[in-house]
């Protein structure tokens, strides 16, 4: 059971039984379940179910996940709780049919991951309060999601089809020929220069946008690095991986950081200054009157990005988003001759297979491939032949 612990000035308000026997001056150690009893009415379920949902944060908190991933967690909960107006104890199956082929009606994967959360908080719920639910209140905890409500998910068989190499540098031509002629040049060249990095490093969104202009690591390898806190793995949580710059980005970046970067008003040379600056600052942030702007975020990224496709891009791919881009970036390297090692190491990925649904459109050429590898066989032994005994 997951303990608080708070000063001791107070207890005496409470019973016996719902204080630990500690000696004076020492820190009240009680127990969530005792606070609990000791501050709520039977009958008060909306407190008692945003406790739970405070608690099964903290239990997924400690298994490592991010921030952001714990205040997903509960929203799906949250949302249907609220339509209806009752705990969710309460919840039927058949509510939550109405709520999601009705109001809640979304993309067919979206509704996959909110159900999935659903039911994921009624496992947590049902291991630890089910008694005491049924005790308090009289219901018995089952989840709502049942066999024939639960998503079925076969694997995504809609291929992501990114721009030909040819397409990608023509767009990047036109998009940096109307630079100069951008109203606002320094947010239009930042931009451009986010979506080329983005496609040399093959990093995602949420990687790219937080890196500050200390990340950047001009002495690393061969043209220079950048930290990112990659996407965690197998409940891992983020980990810092070294993102590959290759010559191209560095002269970019370089550009970009020289010329630009000190357009935004903020102090540039402070060590945590986001590499990508917000043009905006909102009011909150403003008022604290800090050196550095806010950094972009990642759904203002994949907006601009849209918008740059449809002035730039031409072929039969149309448009373009942050995760096609590295998609564009693992299938162009391979085509270029890159190892599948290789593409997996600037992808940041631990297993082959996951780099291999990256390149599922990549031009490779097998039969070519085999005679390639019979030539090079065939000139090793002629090559060889003295040694042969």
């Amino acid at each position: 059971m997951l303990t608080l612990v708070g000063p001791l000035a107070g207890s005496s308000a409470r019973t016996d039984e719902d204080v630990l026997p500690v000696e004076t001056g020492l820190a009240d150690v009680v127990t969530l379940q005792r606070r609990r009893q000791a501050r709520l009415p039977a009958d008060d379920e909306e407190s008692f179910f945003v406790d739970t949902l405070s608690e099964y944060q903290w239990a997924r908190d400690a298994a490592g996940l991010a921030p952001t991933t714990l205040d997903a967690l509960i929203k799906p909960v949250i949302e249907v709780c609220d339509f209806y107006g009752v705990a969710p104890w309460h919840l039927t199956p058949r509510e939550v049919d109405k709520y999601f082929a009705g109001p809640g009606k979304r993309a067919h994967s979206t509704l996959r991951g909110k159900i999935n959360k659903i039911d994921s908080y009624f496992a947590f719920l049902e291991q630890r309060y089910a008694g005491e639910v049924m005790r308090r209140f009289g219901a018995a905890v089952e989840s709502p999601i049942d066999p024939f409500n639960r998503p079925r998910h076969r694997g995504d068989f809609g291929l992501r089809i990114p721009p030909s190499q040819t397409a990608m540098k023509e767009f990047f031509a036109r998009w940096r020929e109307q630079l100069p002629c951008s109203r606002k040049y320094a947010v239009a060249c930042r931009d451009y220069v986010m979506t080329k990095i983005a496609y040399l490093s093959g990093v995602r969104a949420a990687e790219l946008c937080p890196v500050c202009v200390g990340d950047v690591h001009w002495e690393h390898g061969q043209w220079g690095r950048f930290l990112v806190n990659g996407k965690g793995a197998h409940g891992s949580g983020p980990r810092q991986r070294e993102a590959y710059l290759f010559q191209e980005g560095r002269e970019l970046l370089w550009w970009y950081i020289e010329e630009v970067r000190g357009l935004f008003g903020d102090d540039p040379e402070h060590p945590r200054a986001p590499l990508w600056p917000s043009e905006r600052k909102p009011r909150a942030v403003a008022a604290l009157n800090l050196p550095i702007a806010p950094a972009i975020g990642p759904s203002t990224f994949r907006q601009h990005l849209h918008d740059a496709a449809g002035n730039y891009l031409a072929g039969p791919v149309s448009d373009l988003y942050p995760h096609l881009l590295r998609h564009a970036c693992a299938t162009h390297n391979y085509e270029r001759d890159m190892t599948l090692w290789e593409v997996q190491k600037v992808l940041g990925h631990d297993w082959a297979t996951t780099t291999l649904r990256y390149m599922a459109t990549a031009h490779a050429d097998p039969e070519y491939a085999n005679l390639a590898a019979s030539s090079r066989a065939a000139q090793r032994l002629v090559m060889d032949k003295g040694n042969l005994s």
